[in-house]
């Protein structure tokens, strides 16, 4: 495993982290899917034995994932194993008149925190991050004075955002600007790099890179095809409908080239993607077995990408998948 230096926080997190949603089971909030589908928790427990043992040490979740869930299972993994590992949560979505939403007032950050602590049995957490919060929000300070206070009293040690999916450089440039925050999750991947620029901005300085989706909801597993479908509590029944799903293999023809140094792996060659990226500390596959674990682990030690791939696929990107990502939900 590779560790890089988190921005200017003083913590080392593993290049490859665990993306702890999908543990969290089926959820629906008012019709809507929030879950990837049924999980069994005792696998979920045995993955993430798994990624600890094969070097991850950072784990991201989220109170929403599962509807608490998610931060429950962690909980219980630590109790029985206490290993040394990053904690990074989330606060802000929420359900709000019984349906998906999201509340950034301080009386419900200043909630949250104490039910996230709660549950992942611990006392402080490492990295509390804003859940998608649009600038307006920001602007208004609420949220900003609430994670202050909750700094000063010990319960969290740093904060970041996780940005939005579409332009996540409005809110991310602004808090640049007012040097708000220590770190940023950003959605990064070989069919979504419209963040680029950003993510070398943040990293430029001093914060702390999380990149997350790097699979874009296991299209790059190369596991997918044209007559794949997604069982009702999976919300990429929504993201990635027929056509959408249809545009986006044909696009991915052109990754074909790409493969050869991972030996035809797509696992491989979507995390180095990531891996490779100067500017990006750590990157959050989502895990729920052993053998995603293990694989997405190993993925690690598979060939770094040169910036020559890098440049030719950056203009892949412009000319076949740019359109296509602007349609993101």
């Amino acid at each position: 495993m590779i560790y890089n230096s988190f921005g200017n926080t003083g913590l080392n997190v593993s290049a490859v982290g665990f993306g702890a949603w999908a543990i969290g089971g089926p959820a629906d909030v008012g019709g809507v899917p929030i879950g990837w589908g049924e999980t069994d928790d005792a696998e979920s427990l045995s993955a993430l034995d798994a990624a600890y043992e094969a070097g991850i040490n950072f784990l991201d979740t989220a109170d929403f994932y599962g509807l608490g869930h998610s931060e429950a299972l962690i909980g219980e993994w630590l109790k029985s194993r206490r290993p040394d590992v990053i904690i990074a949560t989330k606060v802000g979505n929420t359900i709000v008149d019984g349906k998906p939403g999201q509340d950034f007032s301080k009386n419900h950050i200043l909630s949250a925190i104490d039910k996230s602590l709660t549950r992942l049995g611990v006392d402080v957490i490492d990295m509390y991050q804003l859940h998608g919060p649009g600038l307006d929000i920001l602007q208004q300070g609420e949220c900003i004075t609430a994670l202050d206070d909750l700094k000063r009293a010990g319960k969290i040690k740093h904060w970041g955002v996780s940005l939005a999916t579409q332009k996540p450089w409005i809110v991310g440039d602004w808090l640049l600007a007012h040097q708000l925050g220590e770190h940023f999750q950003i959605v990064y991947n070989a069919i979504n790099q419209q963040a680029d620029a950003f993510i070398r901005r943040a990293a430029e300085a001093g914060y702390g890179v999380i990149a997350r989706m790097p699979l874009q909801f296991g299209l790059l597993t190369g596991k997918f095809h044209r007559e794949t479908r997604f069982e009702p509590d999976d919300h990429r029944t929504f993201r990635l409908p027929p056509d959408m799903l249809a545009k986006l293999l044909d696009a991915m023809e052109s990754f074909q080239p790409f493969l050869k140094p991972y030996s035809g792996n797509w696992l491989d060659f979507a995390l180095q993607f990531d891996i490779s990226h100067p500017a990006i500390h750590t990157t959050i596959p989502g895990i729920r077995t052993v053998e995603q674990a293990r694989s997405n682990a190993h993925a690690a030690s598979a060939p770094a990408m040169g910036m020559e791939a890098r440049s030719r696929l950056s203009a892949i990107y412009h000319d076949q998948f740019e359109s296509l990502v602007k349609q993101f939900k």
